[in-house]
């Protein structure tokens, strides 16, 4: 009788961390260490991008780039943090080469391929949100999920305004 009075405890303890019932699990994990790379690489290459672009539909995109997804980012920290979901500050190995690369670039190539990778990050990172606002585990982070999927709808409509570079 003893241990089936324990076990109810121990599991108890496992899910209530400083008295804040956890409700983020797995999915919600995954996906905040998706989004998070993904949106840091995003603001970090659009820092880079207000520098070094030439077209100025591209800077302008990259300044609501830097804007947008410090916000989003800061939110995502907000959430993780009530939620116990520790998220890596540091770009990880696929982006420090993406950012590498794009240092390395100048003119109409830098832009070019600064929005090729906008392009790609925003259709992964769009679906990444669109699955987490319908099936994640934490009601905090589906509704961040929500929210943001709309924002990055709105810089997918950007990515494809943008003008393609001349060569």
């Amino acid at each position: 009788m003893k241990q089936l009075m324990i076990m109810p405890i121990a599991l108890a303890t496992v899910f209530v961390i400083g008295g804040t019932a956890l409700a983020a699990g797995p999915v919600d994990q995954a996906f905040v260490a998706k989004v998070s790379q993904g949106g840091g690489f995003e603001v970090l290459a659009s820092k880079m991008a207000v520098d070094k672009a030439v077209a100025q539909d591209v800077k302008d995109f990259a300044t609501s780039e830097v804007h947008d997804h410090t916000f989003v980012g800061d939110k995502l920290k907000a959430i993780s943090a009530k939620e116990g979901v520790a998220i890596d500050g540091q770009p990880n190995a696929e982006f420090k080469t993406k950012l590498d690369r794009l240092s390395g670039l100048s003119g109409s190539q830098f832009d070019s391929v600064y929005m090729s990778e906008m392009a790609a990050i925003h259709a992964k990172d769009g679906a990444a949100f669109a699955q987490e606002a319908r099936e994640g585990e934490s009601p905090a982070y589906r509704a961040f999920a929500a929210e943001t999927h709309k924002i990055v709808l709105r810089h997918i409509g950007a990515i494809n305004g943008v003008a393609p570079p001349s060569r």
